[in-house]
Order: structure tokens, then C-alpha cells, then sequence
């Protein structure tokens, strides 16, 4: 009974993390497309509890101040996002089109659609050894049409997108916030392939 009721408990948690919502348009407007430039926008982000990145980045870079490794932290927070979320992001919403019926990429400007990923608020989560928590992430993705952005057909938001490594051998918050975007771009290709009919 005990084990039956925290699967249950396991999953209710899952169900709620990550919320999606159409904020405007319809994925129909989707349909029939099949390729998408995307874009990555990661200005005026929220970390944590922090109002702003810098305020983030400073604390982080301070417990690591003795040892010399606070400039590699900032170094690597930055290089982690064209090394890991976006090609995390872009490989899983292409994985979830097994005949390549539909293709994402960077740099795709001839694509009629761009898809934007505007990064909103990151949770990097932790992982200790004894204890640890998931990386979330939150994102406004925006879908409009590449020679004419003021023509926006898809608004989605993505709230607290989770992410953990296999295994728990998620130690570096670069690999847990990577997750996170695979997971939001599994879930925008399903609804894609879903509801844009």
C-alpha cells in the first residue's frame, strides 16, 4: 500500500511541475509546416530566488571565490547555453519526428516560421550526494512568421520545465538546466504533432 501511494504521489508531483498554456493563436496554424529557424533569447532572466542573473551570478561566484573557480562558474553558466539547453532543445523536438517530417534548427532563416525560446526563470536545482532537486525552467515560445515577426500565429508558456540526468548523476547544474529544455522540446513536437492539424 505504501509503495502503491508514493508512485501515486510520484506522479500527481510530475503532473504538476510543468504547466503549458496558449497565451495567443493556435497550433493549427501550425499545420502543414515543416521546418522551423529558432531563436534563443535569454535577456532579463529570473534565477532562483534572485530578482535578476547578476544578482545570481555574484552569489554563486563568491562561495567559490577561495578556491579560484568563481570566474569558471560565470564562464560556464554563459557557455552552457549554445554547448548544452540549445542543443538539448533542438535534438529532442526533432527526435519527436522520427521521419523528419518536420525539422528545427539554428540558423534555418529561409524556414517560413521562426520558433523564439525566450527564457523567462531558471531553477538550476542542486545536487549534493544526500540531496538534490531538480532544474526548472519557464519560457515564452513564440512562433511567427520569419519575413514578418510582427506576425506572431503561437504563443505557448512553459512554467517549471524539469530536469534531471539519469541516475542521479546530475552534479553540474549545466547538465540538470539542459534537461530542461529537451523536456520543453519534447512537449512543444507533441502538442505540434497533436494539435496542429
Amino acid at each position: 500500500m505504501k509503495k502503491a501511494m508514493f508512485v501515486l504521489l510520484l506522479v500527481a508531483t510530475a503532473a504538476v511541475a510543468q504547466k503549458k498554456k496558449v497565451e495567443s493563436g493556435d497550433y493549427k496554424n501550425l499545420a502543414g509546416v515543416t521546418e522551423f529557424n529558432v531563436e534563443f533569447d535569454y535577456s532579463n532572466i529570473k534565477v532562483a530566488k534572485f530578482d535578476n542573473e547578476e544578482d545570481f551570478l555574484a552569489d554563486k561566484m563568491k562561495k567559490r571565490e577561495e578556491k579560484g573557480k568563481d570566474e569558471d562558474f560565470r564562464k560556464n553558466w554563459f557557455a552552457d547555453r549554445e554547448a548544452r539547453y540549445e542543443p538539448k532543445f533542438i535534438e529532442s523536438f526533432n527526435k519527436r519526428f522520427d521521419d523528419g517530417s518536420v525539422k528545427a534548427d539554428k540558423g534555418l532563416t529561409s524556414a517560413k516560421y521562426t520558433m523564439k525560446v525566450k527564457t523567462e526563470w531558471i531553477q538550476p536545482g542542486y545536487n549534493v550526494g544526500v540531496s538534490r532537486q531538480n532544474a526548472e525552467v519557464t519560457a515564452l515560445v513564440t512562433f511567427f512568421e520569419t519575413a514578418n515577426p510582427s506576425n506572431v500565429v503561437l504563443t505557448v508558456r512553459i512554467e517549471r520545465s524539469p530536469g534531471a540526468v539519469g541516475m542521479g548523476m546530475d552534479f553540474n547544474s549545466g547538465g540538470r538546466i539542459a534537461e530542461s529544455y529537451a523536456k520543453m522540446g519534447k512537449e512543444l513536437a507533441n502538442d505540434i504533432r497533436k494539435k496542429a492539424k
